[in-house]
């Protein structure tokens, strides 16, 4: 660092651009919280597009059961295809909020990997035309306005977790697993977090479970989640072990601004 740096460095500055060490700090924190944000807003933005996908889907003729291996061997228990949703949403949400406050750099990722699997799905869904695990196709035909009306609930949590909108508008939605797939690929974020990986780790074998003891997905579809998932967290964090590493996990939130600050004082990236 040269003489004069330091010199602004005595007098509170950065040697750089003359802006005190706290308001980088500050606009390094201000920026972290606006692509948290956007990180939200994406993934939100594909689970809608899914779900308008999902329901278009609804309306078409679907084939009759599939013959199922697993299926046909696990007991169907009513109470867990009722909770199956409110397990999902005590496996997915307290897992993604830890990892936010621990790694937020890695949390924004992962919701750019979730937003990504949720389009994927929205695509294979159609693409497959399933027809349900269990029960009739009583869903074929649902005109335009009530595919409006099924959309609007299944995108409110008061529509899927108090009004059972899941239950009564979903039944086709099944190649790949959304349970399966959102909580593995959390797994795979909090990997390095030994601290989190183990609860998302039980809690996402629960999820699988309910999924089959619901009869809510055939077994190819669990399968297909695994290998999607999978696929899309390689292709954005590198070699399949480089990003279950802890070093790849990024700063936390106390650190975001110092590593700024460090930057500038420094004249370059640590």
């Amino acid at each position: 660092m040269t003489g004069a740096a330091l010199e602004e460095v005595r007098a509170g500055r950065c040697p750089q651009h003359g802006v005190p060490p706290e308001r980088g700090r500050g606009r390094a924190l201000v920026a972290l919280v606006l692509a948290v944000l956007g990180a939200l807003a994406f993934r939100y933005a594909c689970f809608a597009v899914m779900t308008a996908l999902a329901v278009w889907n609804e309306a078409r003729p679907a084939p009759h059961r599939l013959r199922d291996l697993v299926l046909d061997l696990v007991p169907y228990v009513a109470w867990v295809d009722r909770y199956n949703y409110v397990l999902w949403l005590v496996a997915y949400v307290p897992g993604a909020v830890a990892l936010l406050c621990a790694r937020p750099r890695r949390f924004i990722r992962y919701m750019i990997a979730g937003g990504l699997v949720s389009l994927l799905r929205g695509l294979t869904i159609p693409l497959t035309g399933l027809g349900p695990a269990r029960g009739g196709d009583g869903n074929a035909g649902l005109d335009p306005g009530t595919q409006l009306h099924a959309i609007g609930e299944l995108l409110d949590p008061f529509g899927v977790f108090v009004r059972d909108a899941a239950h009564i508008y979903l039944t086709k939605d099944l190649f790949f697993s959304g349970h399966t797939a959102s909580t593995f690929l959390l797994l795979l974020y909090a990997w390095p977090l030994r601290w989190l990986r183990w609860p998302v780790l039980v809690l996402h074998v629960l999820v699988v479970a309910s999924v089959f003891l619901s009869h809510l997905h055939y077994t190819i579809d669990v399968v297909g989640a695994y290998a999607i998932a999978y696929a899309v967290f390689v292709l954005r964090e590198g070699r399949p072990r480089a990003g279950l590493r802890e070093r790849d996990l990024g700063p936390r939130w106390a650190e975001v601004g110092r590593a700024a600050s460090a930057r500038r004082l420094g004249g370059g990236a640590p």
